[in-house]
Formats: structure tokens, sequence, C-alpha cells
């Protein structure tokens, strides 16, 4: 399985055997620090960690990683994609709108979970 990053169109694709089985548009917005990004899944059986692969594939483009805060959106059922967020950053909302799921994203490094399920930025 392997990802591709096109940095001129802004969009990540995951292939396997020549067959697109995953992608994703990021997009800048008009608001400093913010970032959208469409993930999509093709129908039918995907090999293990397809949709996870993508989305880390996204959170570590150059446009997402520098950014503050991701608007994502995602097919309502597909559960992998929003736990691979979850498992990347604390600070995670979601809500659907009819068949699609919009999660925003915080994405500064005190989002970020720490091994022991903490976040960095915590007062303990």
């Amino acid at each position: 399985m392997s990802s591709t990053p096109d940095h001129d169109h802004q969009s990540i694709e995951i292939e396997e055997d020549g067959q697109l089985l995953a992608s994703a548009q990021v997009q800048l917005t008009d608001q400093p620090g913010v970032v959208h990004t469409d993930l999509h899944a093709t129908s039918g059986p995907l090999p293990p960690a397809t949709r996870a692969h993508l989305v880390d594939a996204v959170l570590e483009h150059p446009d997402v990683s520098s950014a503050e805060h991701l608007v994502a959106t995602m097919p309502t059922g597909d559960t992998e994609m929003l736990d691979r967020v979850r498992e990347r950053y604390a600070d995670v909302q979601s809500h659907a709108a009819g068949a699609t799921k919009i999660v925003d994203v915080r994405l500064t490094p005190s989002a970020a979970p720490e091994a022991d399920g903490s976040t960095s930025g915590e007062v303990r």
C-alpha cells in the first residue's frame, strides 16, 4: 500500500496494485491557521488500516501539520477514520451532517495525546 501526496493539486491517494483505495483533498481556508480536508474511501472491503493510513497521510501533509485547526469531512459511517484522528489528537469534535461527518480538530502540540493518555498541556 502506498500513499502519494500531490502538493500541486493538494490531494493524497492511497493505492495498492494500481487500484485507488482512498483519497483526500487538502485545502487552505481564508482563515489563518485553518485547513480543510475531504476524506474518501472506496466502497467494499479494503485492506486493513487503509483508512487509518489515509488519516496519517493527511495529518502529515505540510499544510495540515503547519496549521492550528483542521476541519475534515468524511463519511458518517466510517468509524476507522474518526478513531485514528482521536488516537492522534485529544481535542476532536464531530457531528453528522447527512451522509457526511464533520470533524473539528485542534492541531496544536498541546492537543496531541501523550503515551500515558494525558495531553501535554494538561495541568495536574
